[in-house]
């Protein structure tokens, strides 16, 4: 075995092993409370938040995290089923209840919030720590609708065929608002087509929502992943730097959010098909490169990056650029065979297992500096529900499968 799949062969074993202790580390938790998960526990300190925490605190629901966490549930009880059965159905057993919940938010309201209080009703909190209802003006959505939607149809598709083509027929909808000003990215401000209209021409609407195209594929609806070509195209266009391959945050501006970047490879080249143009592919492999290039400084990959300087604009690593990562370098070295884009992932691998990765408990410290862990929240304070890590690491798993790794276990009573 030569020393490239010798290292793709590890990485398989490591990611399924490191998914399968991180969903038994989230199904061992205590649910809130009608079936909602619980992943509120402080990353550094691993005490659990309690009722005096704020906004932090179980009494509140963040739509954001339920819904990554219903399509993670369902996805990996897919992938487990075959050399895991008792997980899988564990994983199902959780997820069905979670599905049926977020349905029925779904049907009351229209749309998913980013946050609630302990009645369900959507809360919006100041910065002084107040909260109060949140608006919900019909044709305003946001990332929270876009996570609750993909969780819904990754969850009818396993379970509840019957209603996928239901929650399809609201994809639509989302594609315009996003497409026709009426997006609104910060959740915590009163949601108002005015400030929808108002905001910064930010791509992430679009990568995000990009995230749904492979799933599509796979469950498959690829009609209703058409939108894909279009929103991959729009960004390439508009926000892509010809001089240095940074995507800007927005057209003309200077701020570089290196980990969208290298998201929105990821999720382009989990829809692209394995005889993609070969230039888009080239286009893409050279965001990846200069995006990880640009922001990887010990111990991660920074938030932000100036497109002028190249230089970090920001202290804080998060967690989930470094997996990000390596779902865009494995899908990318499974086309291309650049040895650059296998430095790419291997350097996010050794970052993320050496310096994030805690093992026992099986989650990941959430931010880190130069000094080390940090209490800084990315964007919600629950820990991440198999979603970043997860599917992503999933995603490398099965990129390595079709390069010849044969790390995966046996399927029972194979």
């Amino acid at each position: 075995m030569n020393a490239v799949l010798r290292f793709i062969e590890d990485a398989q074993a490591t990611y399924t092993e490191a998914n399968a202790a991180s969903l038994r580390w989230l199904l061992a938790r205590p649910l809130l409370g009608r079936g909602f998960l619980n992943s509120k526990q402080n990353s550094i300190t691993l005490a659990d938040y309690g009722a005096d925490d704020g906004l932090r605190a179980p009494q509140y629901t963040y739509g954001w995290i339920q819904g990554r966490g219903l399509e993670a549930l369902v996805t990996h009880a897919a992938f487990f089923a075959p050399f895991e059965p008792e997980l899988a159905a564990s994983l199902d057993a959780v997820a069905r209840p979670l599905y049926d919940l977020l349905s029925e938010l779904w049907a009351r309201d229209g749309h998913a919030y980013f946050c609630y209080d302990a009645e369900m009703k959507p809360i919006v909190a100041a910065p002084n720590g107040q909260v109060s209802p949140q608006q919900r003006p019909a044709d305003v959505y946001t990332y929270s609708d876009i996570f609750v939607l993909k969780g819904l149809v990754a969850a009818s598709a396993r379970f509840d065929r019957s209603r996928l083509d239901g929650y399809l027929a609201h994809l639509p909808a989302l594609i315009d608002a996003i497409e026709g000003g009426r997006f609104q990215m910060d959740e915590r401000q009163l949601l108002d087509p005015a400030a929808a209209l108002n905001q910064p021409d930010d791509f992430g609407p679009r990568m995000i929502l990009l995230g749904a195209a492979g799933m599509l594929n796979r469950i498959g609806k690829p009609d209703a992943a058409r939108f894909a070509d279009r929103f991959i195209a729009d960004v390439l266009e508009r926000y892509l730097d010809p001089h240095t391959h940074l995507l800007r945050n927005t057209p003309g501006a200077d701020t570089c959010n290196v980990g969208h970047g290298i998201e929105f490879v990821g999720f382009a080249l989990d829809y692209l098909p394995q005889d993609a143009d070969p230039a888009l592919v080239d286009r893409l492999q050279a965001i990846l490169v200069a995006s990880f290039k640009a922001g990887f400084h010990l111990p991660g990959v920074r938030l932000a990056v100036s497109v002028a300087t190249g230089e970090p604009t920001s202290p804080y690593c998060p967690w989930w650029s470094l997996p990000e990562t390596i779902r865009s370098a494995a899908l990318c070295y499974e086309l291309t065979g650049n040895t650059d884009v296998l430095d790419v992932w291997r350097t996010a691998h050794e970052a993320f297992f050496a310096r994030y990765w805690q093992g026992e408990p099986a989650i990941a410290y959430q931010t880190m500096t130069v000094d080390g862990p940090v209490d800084f929240v990315p964007a919600t304070p629950d820990l991440d529900p198999g979603y970043h890590t997860g599917l992503s690491l999933l995603a490398a798993i099965d990129a390595a499968t079709r390069m010849g790794a044969t790390a995966l276990p046996k399927p029972t009573g194979a």
